[in-house]
């Protein structure tokens, strides 16, 4: 069974879902986890794909768009439609749906700030996964200036 964790920002600046994100995969990353970030649409997967490389100069997290990068050597895949081939342990959901696949991750996280338009749609994802029984923890979080150097 699947641990389903919501982190939900304190602050409401633009793009800080996204550095959440990044965050969210260093801290994965530092327990040699495999991590898909589950995307809404190609826009934003692309965008997640620029940041990881910039968000941090002294970070670097190995990752590629799925389906442009060897999933078996790449720990960080992002992706828009399906699962990878590739064992994955952490699911990162930015979509606005569970997608129908988060089952078979041990992790799910899903990264929430202040859009009412995200915060609405988080609402409904945290009650789809406690009716199918999967009791979501919550957790408040607060981004510091260390989160990333492109502040």
């Amino acid at each position: 069974m699947p641990r389903i964790d919501f982190y939900t920002l304190e602050s409401d600046s633009p793009g800080d879902r996204y550095l959440l994100t990044c965050r969210l995969v260093e801290r994965t990353r530092a327990e040699h986890l495999r991590v898909l970030i589950h995307c809404p649409d190609l826009t934003a997967a692309r965008h997640l794909d620029r940041l990881l490389w910039t968000w941090r100069q002294a970070s670097f997290i190995p990752h590629g768009l799925v389906g442009q990068t060897d999933h078996e050597l790449t720990p960080v895949l992002i992706g828009l439609d399906g699962t990878p081939e590739a064992e994955t342990q952490v699911l990162i959901n930015l979509a606005p749906a569970a997608p129908p696949f988060f089952s078979r991750f041990a992790r799910v996280c899903e990264p929430v700030d202040q859009d009412p338009a995200v915060r609405a749609a988080a609402r409904e994802r945290f009650r789809f996964y406690r009716d199918q029984g999967f009791p979501p923890a919550h957790h408040p979080v607060r981004l510091t200036p260390g989160d990333g150097d492109a502040w």
